[in-house]
Order: structure tokens, then sequence, then C-alpha cells
């Protein structure tokens, strides 16, 4: 009996976006206005790859991207939340499917020594280049047409759940944790045993709601949360069951 849970990162683990917050570190805390109406839909890993040559054409090094991003602000609860995950990581599996990137991912999750909480972290590759810019790509390639160019998370997910079979893992329930519009393409993929949690007043609540009125409900369970207490009050009764 184990349970997979599914997390989005930006406005669900934290409380901001992590590439807005990096915004902290350019000069007068702001981009130019050419560089800020550059942002194209469905093509944001592009949009972060200007900012990030822009910080790197302004001396932004990458201690001052770490000190900055490691000062970033976790969702109410999101503390005790892993905390509790990570006492009980014999029932758990626990993933990270995002759109911000490995970099900022990393240096948030180790400096709160939230790193051994997740398995897997699925989010764009990023690294520093010989110059000291930092440097973004997509994660993969894919069809979806519902989903940003770079990351369809129904995808990950669902490649996720196949590996765990051919290693004789398969999960009770799936517990997707999320905010986002990019999150509904994985939960139109769960199924009716599983449960979508949604961050209340959020995008990804928004639309699950309009897909109720439209009659076109999703599969699975739906509870929607606004403190991260909320999530482990759920999870607790899960594992009494």
């Amino acid at each position: 009996m184990k349970f997979l849970l599914v997390f989005d990162f930006d406005h669900t683990i934290t409380d901001e976006n992590s590439d807005t917050w990096i915004v902290k570190c350019a000069p007068e805390r702001k981009l130019p206005n050419g560089l800020r109406n550059s942002y194209q839909p469905g093509h944001w890993t592009e949009y972060m790859g200007r900012v990030f040559v822009y910080l790197g054409d302004n001396g932004v090094t990458e201690d001052e991207m770490k000190r900055i991003m490691t000062t970033i602000p976790f969702t109410a609860g999101m503390i005790d939340l892993l905390g509790f995950i990570g006492e009980n990581k014999e029932l758990f599996d626990c993933i990270i499917v995002s759109d911000s990137n490995t970099v900022f991912i990393d240096w948030i999750l180790k400096a709160a020594n939230f790193h051994k909480v997740f398995d897997e972290v699925f989010t764009n590759p990023a690294a520093f280049s010989t110059t000291g810019y930092l440097t973004v790509q997509h994660f993969h390639a894919h069809h979806c047409p519902k989903c940003p160019k770079n990351l369809c998370k129904r995808k990950v997910l669902k490649e996720f759940l196949d590996k765990q079979l051919e290693r004789g893992v398969s999960y009770t329930q799936i517990v997707y944790i999320g905010d986002g519009g990019n999150d509904l393409c994985p939960v139109m993929f769960l199924k009716k045993n599983d449960i979508a949690m949604a961050r209340q007043g959020y995008t990804l609540e928004k639309k699950i709601s309009q897909l109720a009125q439209s009659l076109s409900p999703v599969q699975c369970s739906v509870l929607v949360w606004s403190s991260a207490i909320d999530i482990m009050s759920y999870l607790k009764l899960l594992i009494k069951e």
C-alpha cells in the first residue's frame, strides 16, 4: 500500500513563482519593458532564457542568485507538510513536476533540507555556462495541444507510472497537488480513485469548476486547499484508513 504524491512547485510548494522571484537580482529589481513584453504564450522557457541573459549581462553572479532564491517563502503550512511526508516515506513516494528549473528547485529544497523528501524532480534542465550565465532548456518534446511547448505534465506522470510498474510498483492512490493551468492536463489523466488537490482561488480550481459546469467533470475527486495543513489533514486520514 503506497501513495504517490505529485507536487507542482511554484505557488504550491513555494508561495511565489521562482522565475519571477529571480527578478529581485536585476538592477532596481525590475526588468526593462522591452524584455518584459517579449513573452509569448506557451514560450515561457525561451522568455526566461532572455531574462537570464539580461541578468548575466548585468553581472549578476551565481552566488547572488542563490542568495535571493533561498529567501523565497514556502506556502503556509508547507514546511509542516513536507516534514510529515519525510517522516512517513515508507508510505509515500513523492515527485515534483514543475515548469521552473533544476537549479532553482535544487537550491530551494537543499537550503530548507527538504531534498530527501522527493524521489524525483521533473523540471526544465538548467546550468551555469563557463561564462557564468544561467541557461535553461525544454524538459522534453511532446504533442499535447493543451500544454506549453516545453512541458506536458500528463506525459511526465504517465511515463513515471509506466516506469514504476516495470519495477513492480503500483499505487493505491495518486494525490496531485497544484495550482496552475498547466496542472489541468495531468489532473484529467487521473482515475476515479485518485484525488486532485487544487489551491483555492488559483487557475486550476477555476478550470476544474468550469469543466464541471460544462458537464465534462474530471474523473478524480477534487479537494480545494488554502494551507498545506489542509493537505496534511487529508494525508493523515488516508494512512489511517
